[in-house]
């Protein structure tokens, strides 16, 4: 990437999970690449995940008091104006001390009060979506945004169609070149090179679904002849671990966390995964086949709507949460009792990646500052 003596002054809002934190760091390593001298600051929401993860990339970030309207009646909702009020406030005086040339949105609600009032004094904004069904404050805030970034086609059906630019969602830079890392991968994990290999994914905190479907079928996979490498998640480790343990059972590894991400994905034969945003943007660029488990306990179903665009493509393979627990080793079973099914689902899905989307977008947020 050429780099530049220029400077600018960015700020980077939205987090809450994961999905729109990870993107907006890529997002901020690809504009310091290209203009190292840059100040960057990120603006979150108080106690949400973003507020530790954000020094942790090495970058400064400010606090808002905001937070989402809850769904049911609940009395947090009654504190909804007052928090908003104090957000728009705050991010007044952000703004107004940090002086940026543009800011960017990457969802969640810390990114409503911050865009709103940067759109208010004309400062060029650029909204990231990340999932194919748009997010509510994304949506609110598109019409008056400079440019959209999205990461599936069709998304003209939530953003003005002269905004958007189809940029994919930004990951790691460690999962682009898995090429040679196998041996290494089943070494580090201390898997067995004669088995098939089952990888499982269900987020940082853990999927109750697939944790149960896995425990269900994880006698009958290893009897198969399979491995199953399976990040179950904080919440679940310790019983899943006891359960593992007390089966007896030597090719299930269980772990909490799956840090070198690389090398799981190097070592994986199949996938098994929730589908928020980025763990199918992952999965794309990665190019084997997949078996999706889109979580029901999110915003307008948005992770099955995810998962059937690369369905639709013919790139993955959909089951639904409440069928998942006795099925994950039939449908396995079936992906590679098909000739050729498991290698084209692995093409297909490979064939959707978009590999430089942090450089996209970046040169989107360029055209809007002129």
């Amino acid at each position: 990437m050429k780099k530049t003596e220029k400077t600018y002054r960015i700020m980077i809002s939205g987090g809450g999970t994961g999905g729109h934190i990870y993107p907006a760091i890529a997002i901020a390593n690809a504009w310091k690449e290209r203009y190292p001298e840059a100040e960057v600051l990120f603006v979150g929401a108080e106690g949400k995940m973003e507020m530790q993860k954000v020094p942790e990339a090495g970058y400064k970030i400010e606090g808002l008091p905001v937070a989402g309207l809850q769904r049911s009646l609940s009395l947090s909702n009654l504190s909804f104006p007052f928090k908003l009020l104090k957000s728009l406030n705050k991010s007044k005086a952000l703004i107004r001390d940090f002086a940026p040339e543009a800011v960017v949105g990457v969802g969640g609600y810390a990114s409503g009060p911050l865009l709103y009032v940067a759109q208010g004094k004309g400062i060029p904004t650029l909204i990231q979506e990340q999932n194919s069904y748009a997010g509510l404050t994304n949506k609110l805030l598109a019409k008056k945004a400079k440019a959209i970034c999205v990461a599936y086609p069709e998304m003209d059906r939530f953003f003005p169609k002269s905004k958007i630019n189809y940029t994919g969602n930004p990951v790691r830079k460690d999962i682009l070149n898995l090429e040679g890392k196998r041996e290494q991968a089943l070494s580090h994990f201390g898997l067995d090179s004669s088995r098939t290999t089952l990888l499982v994914l269900g987020g940082s905190l853990g999927a109750r679904t697939i944790n149960q479907a896995i425990l269900y079928d994880m006698k009958a996979f290893e009897d198969s002849g399979y491995q199953v490498l399976w990040q179950c998640g904080k919440f679940y480790f310790g019983e899943m671990e006891q359960k593992v343990q007390g089966s007896g059972l030597k090719h299930i590894h269980v772990k909490e966390f799956i840090k070198e991400m690389d090398l799981a994905y190097a070592a994986a034969d199949v996938v098994v995964s929730r589908a928020g945003a980025l763990s199918v943007s992952e999965l794309s660029l990665v190019g084997k086949p997949v078996v999706f488990i889109p979580s029901p306990n999110v915003a307008e179903d948005h992770q099955t709507k995810n998962a059937m665009a690369y369905v639709q493509k013919n790139a993955a393979i959909l089951l639904r949460d409440n069928e998942a627990v006795g099925q994950v080793k039939a449908t396995v079973d079936a992906l590679f009792e098909k000739k050729g099914k498991a290698e084209e689902l692995g093409k297909n899905i490979r064939n959707m990646a978009k590999e430089n989307a942090a450089e996209e977008i970046i040169e989107a947020l360029e055209r809007i500052i002129g």
